[in-house]
């Protein structure tokens, strides 16, 4: 018997007018030029050209001179013997160089789908039985390239969903801080921990440069990884080396922002083709502190890597690497809370079964316990999760997906143990959410898709994607669906 499911009237749709000032470089020769022929401008012809250019796009962005300045350093990083020249020029000549090397890019032009939800911090302002939500969604624009954006939605006492304005202006991070080491530092750090493998740790940094940043230790890294054996404790001990470099880059953005203009994009090579299918979700750590998490998939076009996002007040977000044998593949959530003094993540490893994964660190991801296989017609080609557990007195609810015929995507459920997570007390045998006709047409047909869901008053409040298009929003009875998973 299939469960009834309310499904609501809102819908959200993405927005093409939604544009960031993007960095656009077209290789050195192209650059040397450029900067030459701005320099051959009379000053008349440079205030001209760059008021012009502000008053056609100054409207569409915030502090558009600031996007122009860090674009011209940005080539300037790529041209460093063009720097001594161009730092000589005047203010206005310089920021016009930068807005030849800035394009807009529209976000959500061709997709907006995928969401997931957390409790907001905010919670002033609010009628009895009312709360406030982030919801992330998975933007798409020109080239297929997936950022992550930003939603506030309040909640109403029947968990009607009501989305609060969103700014006209949206942006990337004010300031990107990426990962740099030395030899030294890195030395004492990694001694500073535990026993190690010298001979090992020699092999991962040893021809390194003095100077080194991320992406140069983890191309080592993974050069050195895939020469092991899996288990074997050589991968073990270049996992726990690797947590010391604990993260990729920094993004904080200005506090006078809204959350709806503040978006996440691929800021490193191998992310460039995408920030794929974030599950947040808020964790209570065993000290009581509350910290938001979010995994997601990186993507460069070729190949994939799990990630970790992390935030206090979606101001500032850290983005951290994930090491181990199960850091493979899409689909892994981490579960909100310590169990029994270990981490609890759940994963897809081989792309059809669903895993789980326990560790004593968050990053590192080892010895992933198979949870469900694929079983009802519905799903017999994967299943995985939507997004990170959520704890009820009956044990952790999970939202699932299945894939049936045709690639048709729907939505159901499975409890675990409240103690023990690999155990699974019950799955629903019939989909919870299934597309409707008015729900199947868009960018990838026949599709509902969640990354994370919450429970308020009484009900699982599931936001979900349909067909890539649109996000719209779902209740279902708790108790009434913690019965159907327990009989």
């Amino acid at each position: 018997m299939q469960l009834p499911v309310e499904r609501k009237p809102l819908r959200m749709y993405g927005d093409s007018s939604r544009v960031i000032g993007r960095f656009f470089w077209a290789g050195k020769s192209r650059a040397y030029q450029l900067i030459d022929r701005v320099i051959d401008l009379d000053d008349q012809e440079t205030h001209d050209s760059l008021m012009r250019t502000l008053r056609d796009f100054a409207r569409r962005h915030r502090n558009t001179i600031g996007i122009y300045r860090r674009h011209l350093s940005a080539a300037l990083e790529r041209v460093p013997e063009q720097r001594e020249k161009v730092l000589a020029l005047s203010e206005e000549k310089q920021t016009l160089i930068g807005a030849y090397f800035t394009h807009e890019y529209s976000i959500e032009s061709a997709a907006f789908f995928n969401p997931s939800v957390v409790p907001a911090l905010d919670q002033t302002g609010l009628q009895q039985g009312q709360m406030r939500i982030v919801m992330s969604m998975r933007a798409v624009g020109e080239g297929h390239t997936s950022s992550i954006v930003f939603r506030n939605i309040i909640l109403d006492s029947e968990n009607n969903p009501l989305a609060e304005p969103t700014n006209q202006f949206v942006g990337l991070a004010e300031r990107i801080y990426y990962s740099k080491y030395t030899k030294e530092a890195f030395y004492k750090r990694c001694h500073s921990r535990e026993e190690i493998d010298e001979e090992l740790y020699n092999e991962l940094v040893g021809d390194l440069p003095d100077n080194f940043n991320h992406r140069e230790l983890y191309e080592r890294y993974w050069s050195l990884w895939m020469q092991f054996e899996e288990d074997s404790p050589q991968r073990d001990h270049l996992n726990q080396l690797m947590t010391v470099a604990d993260r990729y880059y920094e993004l904080h953005f200005s506090l006078d922002t809204d959350i709806s203009e503040r978006v996440l994009y691929p800021m490193i090579d191998f992310e460039m083709k995408g920030m794929e299918d974030a599950r947040f979700l808020q964790f209570v750590h065993e000290d009581g502190r509350k910290t938001y998490y979010g995994t997601y998939t990186a993507y460069n076009g070729k190949q994939i890597r799990p990630m970790i996002i992390e935030t206090e007040d979606f101001y500032s977000f850290i983005i951290r690497p994930v090491y181990g044998d199960a850091a493979v593949n899409k689909n892994h959530a981490i579960f909100p809370r310590k169990i029994n003094g270990k981490y609890y993540v759940l994963c897809r490893i081989d792309g059809i079964n669903n895993y789980i994964i326990s560790s004593d660190r968050l990053q590192v991801w080892d010895d992933a316990v198979k949870l469900t296989e694929p079983k009802f017609p519905w799903q017999l080609y994967q299943v995985g999760n939507c997004g990170a557990p959520l704890e009820t007195e009956r044990g952790w609810l999970v939202i699932t997906h299945g894939v049936g015929p045709m690639r048709r995507y729907c939505l159901g459920a499975m409890l675990l143990d409240l103690d023990d997570p690999t155990k699974v007390i019950g799955q629903l045998e019939e989909p919870l959410i299934s597309p409707m006709d008015d729900e199947r047409e868009g960018y990838v047909p026949n599709v509902v898709y969640s990354c994370g869901s919450i429970i308020h008053n009484g009900e699982v409040f599931i936001p979900y994607g349909i067909s890539d298009e649109a996000a719209r929003f779902a209740t279902v009875n708790l108790e009434a669906l913690l019965d159907t998973l327990t009989n």
